[in-house]
């Protein structure tokens, strides 16, 4: 799933933000889907909408930045009348510009009509009698990926709306999810972005499902910009942790072996951590990592799958080598920076404990209020 969302990108460009994640709570990981297209959330509607209908195939989409909504006067607006006649020629022309908005839109053939701004009860009406579908107050992300994947473009009017400016996809509907309703846009033709829906059972785990997807997206999106691999799992820490304790045992006699043997076992922290974070046991697999790759199995690391020790590169466990390298090179020059530090300054009164304020001596209170107001009376 993250390789299709990352491969349905710009190639040329990859940004990541044009992949849209909807987290629904509820549900198994497994009911997680990917929408080649866009999906979001029903927004807020009236009461016309439930009449207007909920799947179109091949449809035109117009995207607006347009209120569609007759709304009361500000406090301090103020119109002058001389007669009835005059005050209904201005509600008149009020409700005929809104209803020109509505049939430019109608007359453009779209089937599909979305808008950052509003969309009233009115309009929501209008459109439904129609056979139109319409959302209002759709986010500015959710609306720039539909662009992105329709083809169109925002319109700030209504008028001289041409057939360029609209968007087309192969099918859109409204589908219940969970608890949630939401608007799909699949099949679109010039799709440049997609959607993941995540579900689970917790909100906690679907924030931690999102965090692990970011980390997919981010390894995908590396490796299809950098073709050079090396296999994951802890292998490749593993091989430099046995390169460099055989290099220090040969070639290095004084006391700088000890420090190149320390490097090369720090290595060995990352296959421990996910040993320790599978739940395996870490000291043997160590072990039987260190007699591979003493044997020459360049690639030999943590298999999640059966506890144990396999070829993680024909196990198509892979990493790009640009991060790892980039990894060890920020390990290196941190641990540098911590080493190159030969004195530290303390202020002792900041570390000291503040105890607790002085009280009032016995009688100041007295004192204080003897000198306000009338004070007290003597006895």
């Amino acid at each position: 799933m993250v390789v299709d969302a990352v491969l349905s990108l710009d190639q040329d460009d990859l940004n990541e933000k044009l992949i849209g994640i909807k987290k629904i709570t509820g549900g198994a990981l497994q009911d997680s889907l990917f929408v080649d297209g866009v999906a979001f959330k029903k927004t807020f509607s009236y009461a016309g909408f439930e009449q207007q209908p909920k799947t179109f195939k091949n449809p035109q989409i117009v995207c607006l930045n347009v209120e569609l909504e007759l709304k009361a006067e500000k406090d301090n607006a103020e119109v002058r009348v001389d007669q009835v006649a005059e005050y209904q020629a201005i509600v008149d022309a009020e409700w005929q510009i809104i209803y020109n908005k509505m049939e430019a839109l109608y007359n453009t053939g779209a089937k599909v009509v979305l808008s950052k701004l509003p969309i009233g009860d009115l309009a929501t009406q209008y459109f439904a009698d129609r056979d139109v579908f319409c959302a209002g107050r759709v986010t500015a992300d959710d609306l720039e990926r539909v662009c992105q994947a329709t083809g169109a473009s925002v319109q700030s009017t209504c008028s001289d709306i041409h057939a360029s400016h609209l968007g087309r996809c192969g099918l859109f509907e409204e589908r219940q999810i969970g608890s949630e309703r939401f608007n799909l846009f699949s099949d679109c033709p010039q799709a440049k972005t997609c959607t993941l829906v995540l579900r689970g059972g917790a909100e906690q785990f679907i924030a931690e499902v999102e965090r692990s997807l970011h980390d997919a997206i981010m390894i995908v999106k590396r490796a299809l910009r950098n073709h050079s691999i090396v296999a994951g799992g802890g292998a490749t820490e593993m091989e430099i942790s046995s390169y460099l304790h055989q290099f220090a045992d040969k070639s290095v006699p004084h006391k700088q072996q000890a420090i190149v043997k320390s490097f090369a076992k720090a290595l060995e922290i990352i296959p421990r951590q996910l040993c320790d974070n599978a739940g395996f046991d870490a000291t043997d697999i160590l072990n039987r990592l260190r007699v591979e790759h003493r044997k020459g199995n360049v690639w030999a690391g943590v298999d999640f799958d059966h506890e144990g020790v396999r070829d993680n590169m024909d196990a198509f466990v892979w990493e790009p080598s640009l991060v790892k390298v980039n990894a060890i090179q920020a390990a290196v020059e941190a641990a540098c920076l911590i080493l190159s530090v030969d004195e530290t300054i303390r202020n002792e009164e900041s570390q000291a404990p503040q105890g607790p304020q002085r009280g009032l001596p016995p009688g100041a209170a007295q004192r204080a209020l003897r000198g306000r107001g009338r004070g007290m009376p003597r006895r």
